[in-house]
This record gives C-alpha cells, sequence and structure tokens, in this order.
C-alpha cells in the first residue's frame, strides 16, 4: 500500500475545518494556564498587594495576545494586515478609554480626600 505525501500530510496535520486542532490546544493550554496563575496569586496570596496586580495586568495583557493569536488567527502576515489594523486601532482605543477611566477615578479620589 502506497501513501501519497499528501495522504501523510493528512495524518500528521489533523486539521479542523481547515484549521490546525494543535493550535487550538496549545491556545487552550496556554489560556488555562494565563487564567490559573492570576486565580492562584490572589486566592492563595502568593504575592504582595502591588505584586499581585502587576502579575494580573501582565497575565492579562498576554491573554489578549494568545487569544488573538491562536484562535483569532491574527498575525503580521500580509493576508491579515486589515485585520490585524483593525485589532490595533481597537487596542488603541481600549487602552485610551481603560487609561482615561483610571485617570478620572484617581482625580476623583483626591479631589474627595482634599477636604479630609
Amino acid at each position: 500500500m502506497s501513501h501519497s505525501p499528501a495522504h501523510e500530510e493528512h495524518h500528521e496535520d489533523t486539521r479542523l475545518g481547515g484549521l490546525n486542532v494543535k493550535t487550538y490546544i496549545t491556545g487552550f493550554v496556554l489560556s488555562l494556564i494565563l487564567t490559573v496563575i492570576p486565580f492562584g496569586a490572589v486566592g492563595f496570596e502568593w504575592f504582595s498587594m502591588g505584586t499581585t496586580l502587576i502579575v494580573v495586568a501582565v497575565a492579562a495583557v498576554v491573554q489578549i495576545l494568545v487569544q488573538m493569536f491562536f484562535f483569532l488567527h491574527l498575525d503580521f502576515s500580509a493576508e491579515n494586515a486589515w485585520n490585524t489594523g483593525s485589532a490595533l486601532f481597537s487596542l488603541l482605543i481600549l487602552a485610551v478609554l481603560v487609561g482615561g477611566t483610571l485617570w478620572l477615578m484617581y482625580s476623583l479620589e483626591m479631589r474627595t480626600m482634599a477636604g479630609m
């Protein structure tokens, strides 16, 4: 029984709807790890409060990147230029909204504590 190269490639690279299953499994495992670490850091108080906040923030950013690469398949290739550009624009808008909200809350806190 002879095997054609295309037939062998199909066995080595299991695909689901034309997409690589290994990519989804890798993304799932990384997402699970990046979810468990912040939960453990908060639940078991592994670090000080400031370090825990940094761990949660870094894990959140890396989680977003993992989701975008492994599940949304966004990369910097020529085929995905429009998708990547729109994702980067969305990240910019998100950064402005989050940064503006944090700045506003800090400003309000300082104004309300001034009378004390």
